[in-house]
C-alpha cells in the first residue's frame, strides 16, 4: 500500500544570515520559518514527516518535538546528501515523497495538495514545483521542449542567454515516487565546482532514463521566496502580514490600518471586532466578537471575551471577561484576569491578581497579587504592596468595598466584604465586615508657621 510522505530541508547554517540564531527558527509573522512549512505540511495529512537537521538540530528538535521524524546531516554535502538522510526512515516505502525547505515559510498546503493531485495525473516519477518571477535573476531556470515537457532545470551561472531570459523558475519544492527518489541519489555525483551532491541532478538522472519528469506551475510566485538574509526575513514578513490581515478582514474583521496591524498567525479575532492602526497581536492571544483594541495596544498570549476594548496598554498572558475594559496607558501582567464589566483606568498595572465583576481600578494603581471581589472602587494611587524584598503575599478585598485614593494595602491582609478603606491610610491589619479602616496620623495645624520658611525672607513672596 503507498503512502505520502514529507521531508522537509532544514540542515543549512544560514550565514547570510549573520545570526547565532539557527536560520530555519527565525521567526516571520510569530512563528519560525520551518514551523510554518511544517503547519501546512501537516494540513496534508503525510504518513510519515522527516525534518533532516545538522547546525542547531537540537533546537529544531526541541520546536517542532514529535510533531516529525528527524535525520542527521553531519557535513552540509549538499541538497540530495541532505535528502539521503532520510534513507534509513523512508528507503523502502511505497509512495509520494513531497520534498520541501525550512526557509519557505510563505508556501501553503493547497499549493502542495496541487503539486501532490499534478504529480500522480501526469504519473511522473517527478514533479517540480515552478514559478515565473518578474525577476528570475539568481534562480535555476525551468527548460521546457515544444511540447511543454520539461527538458531540465539550469542554474543560473550555467545557463545560456537564451535560457537566462526564461522567467519560468524553480521553487526547490519537488513530488517523488519515493522509492525512485533515494535509487537516483545513489547516482548523484558531486562534479561539480561546489563539489555537492544536487537534488536536481536527480532530475536529469530520470529524464535520461526515460521517466517522466513534470512540473507544475504555482500562480503566487510569492509562496517560493525562500529566506537567505534579513532583507528576505522582512520581505516574507510583509507578506505573510497581508495574507493574515486579509483572511481576518474576510472573516469580519475591521482593520483601520492593515500596513500597521501587526497579527501573529494563529491569532484569533471574532467578527465585528475593530483594531486600528499601530497595534500588536502576539502569540496565542484570542479576542472575542464586538470588541475595540485602540492604537499603540499590544497583547502577548491574552484571552479576551466579547465586548472588551483596550485603550493604548499593554497585554500580557492576560484575561479580560465581557464588557471590561481598560486603558489608556495600563499595563496587564501575567496572570492578571479582569472580571466582567470590570473597568481598568489610565496608568494601572495589576499582575497576578483577580479582580472581580464590576469593580473599578481607575487611575495610578498597582494591584499585585491580590484577589478582589465585585463591586469594589479602588481610589486613584493604590498600591498593593506585595514584596518583602524576599517573598510575594497575597491580599483580599471584599466586595462592595471601598478603598481609598493614596492607600497602601500591605500584604497579607484581608479587608472582608463592604469594608472601607479612608484615603491615605497604610492597611497592614485585617478590616473586619462593615468598618472603617484609617490607619494615618491625624493631622496637626503650625500656626503661623510661613514665618520660618526660607521664602518668607523673599520680598517677592510676601
Amino acid at each position: 500500500m503507498s503512502g505520502r510522505y514529507t521531508i522537509i530541508l532544514a540542515a543549512g547554517q544560514g550565514t547570510r544570515m549573520k545570526s547565532k540564531l539557527y536560520k530555519v527558527l527565525h521567526r516571520v509573522c510569530g512563528r519560525s520559518m520551518v514551523d510554518h512549512v511544517l503547519t501546512q505540511v501537516e494540513q496534508t495529512k503525510p504518513d510519515k514527516i522527516v525534518t533532516v537537521v545538522g547546525h542547531g538540530a537540537e533546537a529544531v528538535e526541541d520546536l517542532l518535538g514529535t510533531r516529525s521524524e528527524y535525520a542527521f546531516q553531519e557535513a552540509q554535502l549538499g541538497t540530495g546528501h541532505a535528502v539521503l538522510q532520510a534513507e534509513e526512515k523512508l528507503g523502502a516505502l511505497a509512495g509520494m515523497t513531497l520534498v520541501a525547505n525550512g526557509d519557505t515559510p510563505l508556501l501553503t498546503a493547497q499549493t502542495f495538495e496541487k503539486l501532490f493531485a499534478y504529480h500522480q495525473a501526469k504519473g511522473a516519477k517527478a514533479t517540480i514545483l515552478t514559478a515565473r518571477a518578474t525577476d528570475p535573476t539568481g534562480y535555476g531556470r525551468i527548460i521546457r521542449n515544444d511540447l511543454g515537457i520539461v527538458e531540465k532545470i539550469v542554474e543560473q551561472k550555467d545557463a545560456t542567454k537564451e535560457e537566462t531570459a526564461v522567467n519560468e523558475i524553480n521553487t526547490g519544492v519537488y513530488c517523488f515516487d519515493n522509492q525512485t527518489l533515494f535509487k537516483a541519489l545513489h547516482q548523484v555525483t558531486n562534479h561539480n565546482a561546489q563539489g555537492e551532491y544536487y537534488l536536481t541532478d536527480v532530475i536529469q538522472i530520470l529524464k535520461d532514463q526515460g521517466e517522466i519528469v513534470a512540473a507544475y506551475q504555482t500562480p503566487d510566485f510569492n509562496e517560493s521566496l525562500g529566506v537567505n538574509d534579513r532583507v528576505a526575513l522582512a520581505q516574507a514578513t510583509k507578506i505573510m502580514q497581508q495574507r493574515i490581515n486579509e483572511a481576518h478582514m474576510r472573516n469580519g474583521v475591521t482593520l483601520i490600518d492593515p500596513a500597521t496591524a501587526h497579527i501573529d498567525a494563529g491569532v484569533k479575532i471574532g467578527n465585528d471586532t475593530i483594531i486600528e492602526g499601530q497595534v500588536n497581536l502576539k502569540g496565542k492571544t484570542v479576542i472575542g466578537s464586538d470588541c475595540y483594541i485602540g492604537s499603540n495596544s499590544q497583547i502577548v498570549d491574552s484571552t479576551l471575551a466579547d465586548h472588551v476594548q483596550v485603550t493604548s496598554s499593554t497585554l500580557e498572558q492576560a484575561q479580560m471577561a465581557a464588557g471590561s475594559n481598560v486603558g489608556p496607558n495600563s499595563h496587564l501582567r501575567p496572570q492578571a484576569v479582569i472580571g466582567a464589566d470590570v473597568h481598568i483606568g489610565n496608568f494601572c498595572e495589576i499582575k497576578n491578581a483577580t479582580i472581580g465583576d464590576r469593580t473599578k481600578v481607575g487611575h495610578l494603581s498597582y494591584v499585585g497579587d491580590a484577589i478582589l471581589g465585585t463591586d469594589i472602587n479602588v481610589g486613584c494611587g493604590v498600591v498593593f504592596v506585595n514584596y518583602d524584598g524576599v517573598h510575594k503575599f497575597t491580599s483580599e478585598v471584599g466586595s462592595h468595598s471601598f478603598v481609598g485614593s493614596n492607600s497602601n494595602i500591605v500584604a497579607p491582609v484581608k479587608l472582608a466584604d463592604h469594608s472601607f478603606v479612608a484615603a491615605g491610610s497604610t492597611i497592614t491589619d485585617d478590616v473586619p465586615t462593615r468598618a472603617l479602616a484609617i490607619a494615618r496620623a491625624r493631622q496637626t495645624n503650625k500656626n503661623d508657621y510661613w514665618h520660618k520658611l526660607p521664602l518668607a525672607q523673599d520680598p517677592e513672596w510676601h
